[in-house]
């Protein structure tokens, strides 16, 4: 019997967290999706896994003996990847958006000159997995937006800091200044990451500078396109790293420079038993940041 590994670790968050809501923030899906991978999972074995109730999720005998269980699957699974990966010779590396900005070239020119042979395969995640699947070990390292969820949970060094600016489109009442203070932004619609993302939407939503006031969104997207053509057509404004003017360009769109919020940081992100390979980027990652 095949059980995607998938569902497995959609169990396994439900089992630890006990509850539904904290299980699909730790993945970073929506509930509806968690609990149809709980049901596929429990129609694939046959047997119920969780009782379900108002106070949580409760394991069922046969959700406790597979509870004991499919931690040490995964991680065997998880060390067959990465044996997989080295004898591929493929370095995953996970990012969001403009990753490590020009510095990104660089980076994979001196790890590629460092270890000749290995190709650097570059996934680019949406906005609804921050942590572009490493917390997921769908990478083996991240070039990363801080914060991000789970990050607690990972390694990261601190590459550079941007200035966050807000995007506009070009009608809006706003455009034609120099500098915007966020103050005047606060009863605005803005567009959105999904609410999954919980802290990395609250970060761009720039929640702890508003004085309490609560955000109106007026779209959710989770792609830079759809994320711009939302801004273009006029359903909200966003905050956005100051390097967005250079790497999304767009007829429609302006961006200006925006006080009273704090820069945005970028970092790369690695497990705490990566293997080699996978330090030697950090370093050149750290050796190449932006000064």
């Amino acid at each position: 019997m095949d059980v995607d590994t998938r569902a497995l670790r959609c169990f396994v968050a439900v089992a630890e967290e006990g509850n539904l809501t904290r299980a699909a923030q730790r993945l970073f899906v929506s509930q509806p999706s968690l609990t149809k991978q709980i049901k596929r999972l429990e129609a694939r074995l046959g047997v119920v896994l969780f009782e379900r109730s108002r106070a949580g999720m409760a394991l069922t005998e046969p959700g406790r003996a597979l509870a004991e269980r499919a931690p040490s699957l995964l991680e065997s699974w998880d060390l067959a990847l990465r044996q997989v990966k080295n004898d591929a010779r493929v370095l995953r590396v996970g990012f969001i958006a403009s990753a490590a900005n020009e510095a990104t070239q660089r980076i994979v020119a001196a790890f590629t000159a460092r270890h000749p042979g290995w190709r650097v395969d570059m996934r680019q995640a949406p906005w609804s997995n921050p942590a572009a699947g490493l917390t997921g070990r769908e990478v083996d390292v991240a070039l990363l937006r801080l914060p991000f969820p789970g990050q607690d949970k990972v390694r990261v060094a601190k590459l550079f800091s941007e200035p966050r600016v807000v995007a506009l489109h070009l009608g809006h009442r706003l455009a034609h200044r120099d500098e915007i203070a966020f103050h005047e932004l606060w009863d605005e619609p803005f567009v959105a990451a999904p609410g999954t993302t919980g802290e990395w939407r609250d970060y761009w939503l720039a929640t702890a500078e508003r004085d309490g006031r609560p955000p109106k969104i007026g779209a959710v997207t989770d792609q830079p396109d759809a994320w711009l053509n939302a801004i273009a057509n006029g359903y909200g404004v966003a905050l956005a790293p100051a390097s967005a003017a250079r790497f999304y360009a767009r007829p429609g769109v302006v961006y200006r420079p925006v006080t009273g919020v704090g820069p945005t940081e970028v970092g790369v992100a690695w497990h705490d038993d990566a293997d080699q390979v996978v330090r030697d980027f950090v370093r050149c990652c750290v050796e190449l940041k932006p000064e």
